[in-house]
């Protein structure tokens, strides 16, 4: 790394901090305003509030980085260039893609940043903040159920009806349950019922706790009635987080959940799976955004007159801005089957990538970037 490229980094790395910062200030402030009265509600301790806002930690940092980034970036180079100091950077034999290079660097790092948080923990975090804050306003411990469940093995010809699961995916607890196993022909031929049913993950079985089992006749009648402690059903491909995953929201789950879903149900209708398609897809085109806004900041950042600076950050801004209305739309158009997944997660992303890459030729070339003419003005 040179002295030059450290220099550049240094520029940059400062007010990237500060913006990250500030975001997460203005996040928090508007957050704890929002939630407020849910908080003042359930009497909430600040214990709670700390472990409430600490969960939200990989949910900011996915938000937070790119428009971090951009704001530091216009920052930096608009003061560089006001300074004179990219035009003797060009003067001295450097192009201005040599220049970015550093900067790039750090979008490649932040998209590798982005993409770890983005894999699990972010979608955790989200899923985390709905389940925290409804604890919070009933003034209830934080629970890890979900009650009232149905689930149908469409494969299997099983259906489970819970009353409460424990939201641990290796080793779940269920209570109060009944399985009905049923024949092609639709005819119920198996039902079981237990006050409890644990999952092992390590022998993948289930274990019926005060369980009963039937067995009943194409007719309906009872052949077969037997009560048991304890009752072992091995072979199943049923697990605690295939059965919670049916009715969870595909905005929550991570890369590896999402392809269990699609894995376990792809028997569902693909108008159903569409959603779980879509996410899996813009868990990896999101984190490349903080490269798209490297290209960009930079063409609308490095300005070679004073008059130029302000309606370059304008441009900039706008641009990215326009980015993310148009992947939120698209977004919605794969999640209704509208356009397939790939389009919806990845087209946002190359358009305006493609976009910064000719606005860079344009700097790049000393050549004026074309400006939108309205008539009449």
């Amino acid at each position: 790394m040179t002295i030059l490229d450290r220099y550049v980094l240094r520029n940059t790395i400062t007010p990237f901090i500060y913006c990250f910062l500030g975001f997460v200030g203005i996040w928090f402030i508007f957050d704890l305003s929002s939630n407020m009265p849910d908080f003042i509600q359930g009497r909430a301790g600040f214990s709670a509030l700390v472990e409430y806002y600490s969960s939200q930690i990989p949910q900011l940092v996915v938000l937070c980085l790119p428009i971090a980034l951009l704001l530091s970036l216009l920052y930096s180079l608009a003061a560089m260039s006001r300074a004179n100091e990219i035009i003797s950077m060009i003067g001295a034999g450097l192009s201005v893609t040599r220049i970015l290079v550093p900067l790039i660097a750090v979008g490649l790092v932040l998209t590798a940043v982005t993409s770890y948080f983005n894999y699990e923990k972010g979608p955790h975090a989200a899923a985390a903040k709905t389940q925290m804050l409804r604890d919070i306003k009933r003034r209830e411990k934080r629970t890890e159920a979900v009650f009232g469940l149905m689930f149908r093995n469409r494969e299997a010809l099983r259906t489970w009806f819970m009353r409460r699961i424990n939201t641990r995916f290796k080793n779940g607890r269920v209570g109060d349950i009944q399985i009905i196993q049923q024949n092609e022909d639709g005819d119920i031929t198996e039902q079981w019922y237990a006050r409890e049913a644990n999952y092992k993950a390590d022998q993948k079985r289930w274990i019926l706790s005060n369980a009963k089992h039937v067995e009943m006749d194409s007719k309906g009648d009872v052949t077969k009635s037997e009560l048991r402690d304890e009752l072992i059903l091995e072979g199943w491909s049923e697990t605690p987080w295939r059965i919670l995953s049916a009715s969870m929201n595909p905005e929550f789950l991570s890369v590896s959940e999402l392809r269990d879903y699609l894995k376990f149900n792809s028997d569902f209708p693909e108008r159903r799976l569409a959603a779980y398609r879509t996410h899996l897809q813009y868990r990896w085109a999101l984190p490349w955004v903080c490269v798209v806004v490297v290209f960009l900041a930079a063409p609308m950042g490095i300005v070679y007159s004073r008059r130029g600076i302000l309606g370059g950050v304008a441009v900039a801004i706008g641009l990215f801005f326009s980015l993310v209305f148009l992947s939120t739309l698209f977004i919605a158009f794969g999640k209704g089957q509208r356009i397939s997944p790939f389009t919806a997660a990845w087209v946002p992303v190359i358009f305006f990538f493609l976009i910064g890459l000719v606005l860079l030729w344009y700097r790049s070339t000393n050549r004026d970037i074309p400006k939108l003419k309205i008539p009449g003005f």
